[in-house]
C-alpha cells in the first residue's frame, strides 16, 4: 500500500493509506529478478496504490519486484516495492510504476467493490 502520515484508527495504530481500498482474492504472481520461476498468490486486499499478498515465504522491505496481476482475465504488469512484512502470513506491495489504462481500470474495479472505510 502506499502510506503517508495519517490519523489513528479505532485500534490506535496509525492509518496512512492514501487510496480507498477493497477486499479482494485476486490472483497475482510474484516476479523476482534473477528468478525464473514466479510465486503465485492472491491478493487479500488492493487500491491504486497497492496491495497487501498472502505468502508464508515473504520478502524484506525493500525489495523490488514486478507483479502480475489478473483483473476480469486481463492481466497487468505493475512494478511494487515491498511496504511491509509480516513473516509467515503476508507483504504488503506499493505499486512504484503501472500504465495509465491499468491504473484506470484498477481504480474502477476498487470503486466498484469497495468494503472497506477510507481514511
Amino acid at each position: 500500500m502506499s502510506y503517508e502520515s495519517g490519523s489513528s484508527n479505532t485500534s490506535g495504530h496509525s492509518e496512512r493509506r492514501r487510496h480507498p481500498r477493497c477486499k479482494a482474492a485476486i490472483p497475482v504472481e510474484l516476479h523476482l529478478p534473477g528468478v525464473s520461476t514466479p510465486s503465485r498468490t492472491n491478493t487479500q486486499e488492493i487500491s491504486v496504490g497497492g496491495c497487501y499478498v498472502e505468502t508464508m515465504f515473504t520478502l524484506a522491505v525493500g525489495t523490488r519486484l514486478t507483479m502480475t496481476l489478473w483483473l476480469d482475465d486481463a492481466s497487468m504488469n505493475i512494478s511494487c516495492v515491498v511496504a511491509t512484512c509480516h513473516p509467515q502470513f503476508g507483504n504488503g506491495m506499493e505499486f512504484v510504476n503501472m500504465g495509465e489504462e491499468d491504473r484506470q481500470r484498477l481504480a474502477k474495479f476498487v470503486r466498484d467493490n469497495a468494503t472497506l472505510p477510507e481514511h
